[in-house]
């Protein structure tokens, strides 16, 4: 395959950055974007020029650091994958590929092609942790968990942190992922001690990280690689108006519950 790819390049935060054009040919249809980009850099590297600037790690879809923009599309035109799962079978011969960063004030520029997205660490850091004593592993019925709200936990547990949600929301907004991070301990027994603190918690943490409101585009749910509904942004709505207008957050999330 012959490709053109227009990337931006940025060399510092501080820096204006511009698409620049490279020209590929012989590209294997059954090489992975990552891969393609690779062979780019290895090209880049051998004339003398900077290679271009990208995050990866696992490339198997599950560690969401590769994260970026393709042809507009949060991590490629093919749905429900990551930029490292995407094949260059999903292009034609002679396309044109314009590849960019995250673009969202959350998500400050770092270099190229990589944006800060440690934003969305502090709203998980925020969130604090779980402080029911399990002890030695449960025997799996132990805990009755309706089939319902184990399928809405595995839904939501699935976010992979990539940001696609908020690169992809007109408004910047990162309450699907936020939303997630609350669902997939509200909906279980174990994630109930600090429900209401929790939530409260990583609200206020979005919104000291400068990303957009939710005005129910629905962009995030279509954007995202593992298919997060945004069910789970109502869910949120629900509990933080339970933990606000209803009192229901009597405590601080860090104060940690004694063993009974």
């Amino acid at each position: 395959m012959k490709l053109t790819l227009y990337v931006w390049r940025q060399s510092a935060p501080d820096t204006d950055g511009v698409f620049k054009k490279y020209e590929m040919t012989d590209v294997s249809p059954d090489s992975s974007f990552l891969e393609m980009l690779d062979i780019l850099n290895e090209r880049l590297v051998e004339s003398g020029d900077e290679p271009i600037a990208f995050e990866h790690d696992c490339r198997e879809g599950i560690c969401g650091s590769c994260a970026m923009m393709i042809d507009g599309h949060a991590h490629g035109p093919r749905a429900r994958t990551t930029a490292c799962q995407l094949h260059m079978r999903e292009f034609k011969d002679g396309d044109e590929i314009y590849v960019e960063p995250w673009r969202a004030r959350g998500f400050p520029m770092r270099k190229d092609l990589v944006a800060d997205r440690s934003a969305l660490d502090r709203i998980v850091q925020a969130g604090g942790y779980v402080s029911i004593n399990t002890g030695a592993a449960q025997e799996a019925n132990s805990v009755p968990i309706e089939k319902i709200d184990s399928d809405r936990a595995f839904d939501a547990a699935a976010c992979i942190g990539c940001g696609a949600c908020v690169a992809a929301c007109p408004n910047g907004s990162a309450m699907l992922f936020t939303a997630a991070k609350v669902a997939h301990l509200s909906y279980l027994a174990q994630g109930q001690p600090e429900r209401y603190g929790r939530v409260i918690a990583m609200v206020e943490a979005m919104d000291k990280e400068a990303f957009g409101g939710c005005t129910n585009h629905g962009e995030c749910q279509e954007a995202c690689p593992k298919g997060i509904s945004i069910t789970h942004i109502g869910q949120l709505y629900r509990d933080y108006v339970d933990a606000t207008v209803r009192g229901k957050a009597k405590r601080d999330i860090r104060e940690p519950v004694k063993a009974q």
